[in-house]
């Protein structure tokens, strides 16, 4: 009985509270009308406290007492139907509802494939096949999927990476060392500018 008189209690004053904070917000106070029309509002939303432990409203607590949440965009119901055809026509329909799979994902056969645009000429894709071809970048191997030049590397060459000149590594080595940018210790891999932080300023 004491708790349910409490929690009454508590209800009544965080509706006021509630009140008195929209009453802020605007020009003019509500009346005392216009706040018990709030609380009759709140407590048919569930908006109100309903556990002072948690802090959860009534809606959060039994949301199947409670209504669903009206979507602000609401779409006529000739929309729905048509978008319902569509999704029934391309098999986007939820067909099992233990794996979550689409029509289109169980019988892929029975729907139309997605159109793919072509952005690249049928002598570009030939073109960029003979490239694969002369790099071995084709698979050789279907079990393991291995590519030709993977399988035989030594028929291919090889990508060499782009070398840089004496004077470009000196540049880099006089900055690092200017900035602290190096690696002061091994075991930990930290840099020399993150030791001493105050002696390498950018």
């Amino acid at each position: 009985m004491k708790a349910s008189y409490l929690s009454t209690i508590a209800l009544a004053v965080a509706a006021l509270s509630a009140g008195q904070a929209f009453a802020a917000d605007t020009d003019a106070p509500l009346t005392r009308e216009q706040v018990r029309a709030e609380l009759v509002q709140a407590q048919r939303n569930g908006d109100v406290i309903a556990d002072n432990e948690s802090g959860m409203t009534l809606r959060q607590m039994y949301p199947g007492r409670y209504d669903a949440a009206t979507s602000v965009q609401a779409r006529s119901r000739a929309e729905v139907q048509a978008e319902l055809k569509e999704a029934q026509r391309s098999g986007d329909v939820i067909a099992d509802a233990e794996s979550g799979q689409t029509m289109k994902q169980l019988f892929p056969a029975r729907y139309p494939a997605a159109t793919a645009t072509a952005s690249i000429s049928r002598e570009d894709v030939r073109a960029e096949l003979r490239e694969a071809q002369l790099k071995g970048e084709v698979i050789g191997d279907n079990e393991s999927g291995k590519k030709l030049n993977e399988i035989y590397p030594n028929r291919y060459p090889t990508a060499v990476a782009q070398g840089k000149t004496r004077a470009e590594v000196l540049a880099e080595l006089k900055e690092a060392q200017r900035t602290g940018d190096i690696v002061a210790d091994g075991e930990s891999g930290r840099k020399l500018n993150e030791l001493y932080p105050s002696k390498y300023k950018n």
